[in-house]
């Protein structure tokens, strides 16, 4: 059965309640294989909640979940009264409006033949109906919004044209332009450069401030999520094994591969920890 929004009432409130995904592996022995494994977390509205773990720890496929473009095969991921894995064209379409995300490749997500304007003004006139007029006003706005000043400089750019650090924040602008409750940022400032990743993760934290969004930040960097996320969820082949509020995780680690993780970055909360503070 499809649920459409139309026959559903929305409030932006993720909750994701025992979801597992598998995958078939080609072959005559019929093999599957587990990409998430009973996980279960909600992000509050207004929230700002870390999905941390290494590569290949189904980081990528929860998010995908979440955003409709994979199912479950089992559990349920809610948004507000809508199951998401029930959603078809015109109820993804609706969610869509509501959920966005950012995407981890900024050289790879952008029509190298399209501009900044375009770009930007696709969303704003699908999901808002905006005039082009209003539409050209609504995607400066947008452009300021995410510090491409002045908007009049970077909206004939095509992406060639521009940095690394700016091509995420045309990202970040066309993830902003349907008016999202809910953004998924899928590894956002992994392929910058270091001087790059304040940045963009500032404006993240920003944005969530001064807009009141709900914010999912999927990373492999612990240290990076202590900037943007309120709580942190650590996942390890599948499973969530840890988790708690930022701050308490980063300092008080208590699974063995949470602690690896820290590991693998300079820690600046290590001595702290130590001394129980």
């Amino acid at each position: 059965m499809s649920v459409d929004y139309d026959t559903a009432t929305i409030n932006p409130a993720l909750a994701v309640s025992g979801v597992s995904k598998t995958y078939r592996v080609r072959g005559r022995d019929r093999k599957t294989v587990t990409a998430v494994d009973d996980v279960s977390f909600t992000i509050p509205p207004g929230a700002a909640v870390g999905l941390v773990g290494a590569s290949g720890s189904g980081k990528s496929t929860l998010a995908k979940m979440i955003t409709g473009s994979e199912r479950p095969s089992a559990g349920e991921i809610r948004y507000g009264d809508t199951s998401v894995g029930r959603l078809h064209a015109g109820g993804l379409r609706r969610l869509h409006h509501q959920v966005q995300m950012v995407f981890q490749d900024p050289y790879g997500a952008l029509n190298p033949l399209h501009t900044v304007e375009y770009t930007v003004t696709r969303p704003v006139q699908n999901f808002l109906g905006l005039s082009a007029a209003q539409a050209r006003d609504r995607v400066s706005e947008l452009l300021e919004t995410v510090g491409l000043t002045p908007a009049s400089q970077f909206a004939p750019k095509l992406p060639h044209q521009l940095s690394g650090g700016q091509r995420q924040r045309v990202l970040i602008a066309r993830a902003l332009g349907s008016e999202p409750a809910l953004i998924v940022a899928d590894e956002p400032v992994s392929m910058l450069d270091v001087s790059l990743r304040a940045g963009v993760l500032k404006l993240l934290a920003d944005l969530r401030r001064q807009r009141g969004l709900s914010l999912l930040y999927i990373t492999h960097d612990l240290l990076s999520a202590r900037l943007v996320t309120d709580e942190i969820l650590v996942l390890n082949s599948g499973r969530i094994v840890e988790q708690g509020p930022t701050k308490q995780v980063l300092q008080h680690p208590t699974h063995s591969y949470t602690i690896q993780l820290l590991n693998a970055v300079p820690n600046p909360f290590a001595a702290t920890a130590k001394d129980g503070k």
